[in-house]
């Protein structure tokens, strides 16, 4: 479980460093899901299973969305990828900021600590259920309101892509 847990990290990180040294959405979108698949997995190792689940979903939909508009909004004929030069000198100084940060830092901190008394003797449900349920039930006032901010949401980018005379995609 242990080499299951480092590969889990080991994914976050590179996915984030592909995300962080790509100045393409195209190509950056891959590093963005392989950090949302591996952070879940992480969470997963913890003991936190359908919370990562749920957060898997709603990212990955979010993430959907978003690489959508930022795809429509930057048309390049010829995207930079990961071997070009100018991408492969940014993945080397960000493993090398990562690498230093580590040694400077001492990270050498276990995150287990926090899920030490996640389970108690005869418990069969996790607590990641519960928390599903406290927002359900006593959150209804802000899942109303995160409902109405997401239509908003899906409005302004409507306006913003509607590319006829008004809009910022229009044809030039």
């Amino acid at each position: 479980m242990m080499y299951l847990g480092f590969l889990g990290m080991l994914g976050l990180v590179l996915g984030l460093i592909a995300v962080a040294s790509n100045p393409s959405p195209y190509f950056a979108a891959l590093g963005l899901v392989l950090a949302a698949v591996c952070g879940c997995w992480v969470l997963v190792e913890l003991g936190v299973s359908f919370l990562s689940l749920v957060l898997l979903l709603i990212y990955l939909g979010g993430m959907l969305v978003v690489f959508a508009y930022s795809a429509s909004l930057a048309a390049e004929p010829y995207p930079e990828a990961w071997g070009n030069w100018a991408v492969f000198v940014y993945v080397v100084f960000y493993f090398f900021m990562i690498i230093s940060g580590y040694i400077f830092f001492n990270c050498n901190v276990s995150l287990e600590f926090l899920f030490t008394n996640y389970y108690t003797e005869f418990d069969t449900v996790g607590h990641d259920w519960g928390g599903i349920v406290v927002m359900y039930s006593d959150g209804g006032y802000f899942l109303m309101f995160s409902g109405w901010v997401l239509l908003l949401t899906l409005f302004v980018v409507l306006e913003v892509t509607r590319g006829l005379s008004r809009g910022s995609l229009r044809a030039v």
